[in-house]
């Protein structure tokens, strides 16, 4: 009897074990103290099954740069996961797709700070904007549209 329990406790432990989510993939999220649409730039992620890691700076733009964010493609905060920049208001299926396919890239950026996009809703007020595969090079082309 005693052999039967200690099986099925090592089997309930084995089935938790099995059974356990992945571990949810951890951003640096680079912001100012004071932006308001980075917390809910943060919230989405959250929502969307990522752990943050929020990290308040007065210089946002020394990780732009430490990353290889050019200039151009500039928004109001910087993240960085598995050796990708994650630049402005990406959405998470995006930063998901870039995870599963894993590109030759710096990263993906949201240029600007685009209504409608995660953080930045207005209502019913969605502008049209591109989200842009960042190249090793610097150059970009486009990820995805809205």
């Amino acid at each position: 009897m005693k052999s039967l329990i200690v099986r099925s406790m090592l089997l309930a432990v084995m089935a938790q074990t099995t059974w356990a989510a992945p571990p949810a993939p951890v951003i640096d999220v680079y912001k100012s103290p004071t932006c308001g649409c980075c917390g809910k730039w943060i919230d989405h992620l959250e929502t969307n099954g990522f752990t943050v890691r929020a990290h308040d700076t007065a210089d946002v733009a020394q990780h732009k740069r430490r990353l290889g964010i050019p200039p151009g493609y500039a928004s109001c905060h910087t993240a960085e996961l598995a050796g990708y920049a994650i630049e402005g208001h990406v959405p998470a299926r995006d930063i998901k797709r870039l995870l599963q396919e894993k590109p030759q890239a710096r990263g993906l950026a949201a240029p600007g700070m685009p209504t409608g996009s995660p953080g930045m809703e207005q209502g019913a007020r969605k502008d049209p904007y591109a989200v842009l595969l960042v190249n090793p090079n610097g150059s970009a082309r486009t990820f995805s549209r809205y």
